[in-house]
C-alpha cells in the first residue's frame, strides 16, 4: 500500500497543481449528472404511479397536481443532459491538459543527463513512456477517482432517501451498495492486475520488436536473423493476446457480478417497499420511487468496470513514470574558475548512475583560457566521462569542479526530422538568417545548402536523412559555431569521415576556435595534433600530461591511430 501511495503521490500532486479547479468542476458535474438521473427515474416512477391511482377517482383526478411533478421531471431531464455534456467537456479537457503537463514533465525528466544516457540505449522505452504510459494514466481520473467518488455519493444519497421511508431500509441499502458496489471492482482489479501488467509488457515488446524489424531489417537479413525476429514478434503477439483473453474473462465475471448485485438489491427493495406499503408506512407512489431509486443507485458503480480492469495498467504506468516526474530542481552551474583559466579540477571522482565503479578518480587538471587539450586513452578509459564532467552532465562525487560555460560536440551527430533551419535553431533559437548562413559558411556547408532546391529550409528525414555523413558532421559543426561559449568540448569530432573531409573540418574548427579553449577526446593523431597539451587517461585516472615540444608529446601522438 505504501508503494501504491508513493507511486501515485507525484501524479496526483501534478493533477491538482495543473488543473485543480477544472478537475473538481468536472467531478461536480459528474455527480450532478448521476444525482439528476437517479432523481429523474425515482420521481418519474412516483409520478406515473400517483397519476394512475389518481385516475381511479374523479375527485382525486380533479385535485391531483400534474404540473409541478412534470415540470420537475423536465427540469431534471434538462439538468441531466446539460450536466452530462458539461461533464464530458470539463473532465476530458482537464484530463488532456494534465496529460500534456505530464508529458512535458516526463520529457524534462528524461532530458536529465543520467536518464538521457541510459535511455539512449533503449529509445523504445522513452517512446512508450511518453505515449502508452501517459495515456494509461487518464484512467486514474476518468475511470477510477471520479466514478468512485460519484458512486459513493450516489449510494449515500440513495440511502438517505430510502432512510426517510424506513431507517433500517436506508442503512442496509447503503451498506449493501457500497460494500458490493466497491467490493466487486476491487476483486476484479486484483484479479486483472497481473494480466493488465502482462498486456502492457506485451504491447511494449510487440512495438519495440516491430520497430527493430523495420529499422534493422537489412542488418537482420545479413545476420540471418530475419525469421527469428518475426518469430519474436509473433511470440509477443501471442503473449499479449493471452493477457487480453484473461482480461475479457475477468470483465465477463464482473458484468455478471454487477447484474447479480442489481437483481439482489432490486428484489430486496421490492420486498421492503411492499412490506412498508402493506403496513401503510408509505404510499404506493412512494414505494415506486424507493424501488427505482435503489435500482438507479447501482448504475454509478457499474461505471467502475473499466477502471477496475485498467487499474493494473494504471499502477504500472504510475510506477514507471513517477520517478521521472519528480524532476530535481535545476542544478547549480559549475563554479567559475580563477581568472585566466577555462577550468580547474581538484581531486575529482565521479560515478555514472547505478555504477559502483568510478568513471573518474583522483582527477587533478587545469586548462588556461585559449589553450587546447587533447585527452587520449583506450575505449572506456574515461575520455567521454571527463567531457561529461566539464559540461555538467556528470556530477562529481568528491573533489571540486570549476569551469566556464561549455558546449559539447558529441561523437554522434544528432539530427532531427526537421528543416536545416530547424536543426540549426536548436543551438541558438534567436540566431538571424545572416548568423545561420555565416555558421554554415564557416562549417563549409553553405555551398551545398544553396544548391538544394529549398536552401536552408530543405527538410531532412529521420536522423538527418538526405545528408551525407560529411554533410551531417558539418551541420553539427555549424551548430557548434552558433554556440558562443568560451569552452568547446569535442568528442572525436572527425570520427567516420574520410581524410580530406576530416582535415577540412579540423581546419575550420581550429580557425573558429581562435581565443576559445578546446578539450578534444580522441584516439586519432590528426585531432590530437592541433592541441597544445595531451593528457593520457587510463582507468579513469590521468597518468601523464605532456606539452607540445616535449618528447612525451610526440610519443603520445605516435600512440594514436594515424590519419
Amino acid at each position: 500500500m505504501s508503494t501504491f501511495a508513493a507511486d501515485l503521490k507525484p501524479i496526483l500532486r501534478l493533477f491538482l497543481a495543473e488543473r485543480r479547479r477544472a478537475l473538481l468542476f468536472g467531478a461536480a458535474l459528474s455527480a450532478a449528472t448521476v444525482t439528476a438521473g437517479i432523481a429523474l427515474l425515482g420521481i418519474s416512477g412516483w409520478f406515473i404511479t400517483a397519476t394512475s391511482l389518481a385516475g381511479l377517482s374523479a375527485a382525486a383526478a380533479v385535485t391531483f397536481d400534474v404540473f409541478a411533478p412534470s415540470a420537475g421531471i423536465r427540469l431534471l431531464a434538462i439538468v441531466r443532459t446539460v450536466a452530462r455534456y458539461g461533464e464530458r467537456l470539463a473532465t476530458h479537457d482537464a484530463t488532456l491538459g494534465v496529460l500534456a503537463a505530464l508529458r512535458e514533465r516526463l520529457f524534462r525528466g528524461f532530458a536529465e543527463p543520467a536518464a538521457a544516457r541510459a535511455l539512449s540505449h533503449r529509445p523504445a522505452r522513452l517512446l512508450f513512456r511518453l505515449t502508452a504510459d501517459i495515456d494509461a494514466l487518464d484512467s486514474l481520473y476518468l475511470r477510477i477517482l471520479v466514478p468512485s467518488a460519484v458512486a459513493i455519493g450516489a449510494a449515500l444519497a440513495a440511502s438517505l432517501v430510502l432512510g426517510l421511508m424506513h431507517p433500517l431500509f436506508g442503512l442496509l441499502s447503503g451498506l449493501f451498495l457500497i460494500g458490493a458496489g466497491l467490493g466487486l471492482p476491487l476483486i476484479a482489479a486484483r484479479a486483472a492486475r497481473k494480466h493488465a501488467r502482462r498486456r502492457a509488457h506485451g504491447i511494449e515488446a510487440l512495438r519495440s520488436r516491430t520497430i527493430d524489424l523495420v529499422a534493422g531489417q537489412t542488418d537482420l537479413l545479413m545476420a540471418g536473423r530475419l525469421a527469428a525476429q518475426r518469430q519474436a514478434i509473433a511470440a509477443a503477439d501471442r503473449y499479449t493476446a493471452g493477457a487480453d483473453n484473461r482480461l475479457n474473462r475477468v470483465e465477463t465475471g464482473l458484468i455478471f457480478g454487477f447484474g447479480l448485485v442489481s437483481t439482489l438489491l432490486l428484489t430486496a427493495s421490492l420486498l421492503a417497499v411492499a412490506a412498508l406499503a402493506e403496513t401503510k408506512a408509505i404510499t404506493a407512489p412512494v414505494a415506486a420511487l424507493g424501488l427505482l431509486v435503489a435500482f438507479a443507485a447501482t448504475e454509478p458503480f457499474a461505471a467502475l468496470r473499466r477502471g477496475a480492469l485498467e487499474l493494473g495498467r494504471t499502477l504500472l504506468a504510475a510506477r514507471r513514470v513517477a520517478p521521472r516526474l519528480a524532476v530535481a530542481e535545476a542544478s547549480e552551474p559549475l563554479a567559475a574558475p580563477l581568472s585566466g583559466f577555462a577550468f580547474s579540477l581538484a581531486d575529482v571522482s565521479a560515478f555514472h548512475e547505478n555504477s559502483a565503479v568510478p568513471a573518474l578518480q583522483g582527477i587533478a587538471l587545469t586548462l588556461q583560457q585559449g589553450e587546447r587539450l587533447a585527452v587520449i586513452g583506450s575505449s572506456g578509459a574515461g575520455k567521454s566521462s571527463l567531457l561529461a564532467l566539464l559540461s555538467g552532465e556528470l556530477l562529481a562525487r568528491t573533489g571540486t569542479v570549476a569551469a566556464v560555460t561549455a558546449t559539447l560536440l558529441a561523437q554522434r551527430t544528432e539530427l532531427f526530422e526537421d528543416s536545416l533551419r530547424g536543426n540549426l535553431a536548436l543551438a541558438n533559437p534567436d540566431a538571424s538568417e545572416a548568423h545561420l548562413r555565416d555558421a554554415l559558411a564557416a562549417a563549409g556547408l553553405l555551398a551545398d545548402v544553396e544548391a538544394m532546391p529549398r536552401g536552408i529550409d530543405t527538410p531532412l528525414g529521420e536522423g538527418g536523412l538526405g545528408l551525407s555523413g560529411g554533410q551531417s558532421r558539418r551541420l553539427a559543426l555549424a551548430r557548434l559555431f552558433l554556440r558562443d561559449t568560451p569552452l568547446w568540448l569535442l568528442d572525436e569530432p572527425t570520427e567516420g569521415l574520410d581524410g580530406a573531409t576530416a582535415r577540412d573540418v579540423l581546419g575550420r574548427l581550429s580557425a573558429m576556435a581562435a581565443g576559445r579553449s578546446l578539450v578534444i577526446a580522441t584516439h586519432i593523431r590528426r585531432e590530437a595534433a592541433i592541441a597544445d597539451r595531451i593528457a593520457v587517461i587510463e582507468g579513469g585516472r590521468i597518468s601523464e600530461i605532456s606539452r607540445r615540444g616535449e618528447t612525451a608529446f610526440e610519443k603520445a601522438l605516435d600512440r594514436l591511430r594515424p590519419d
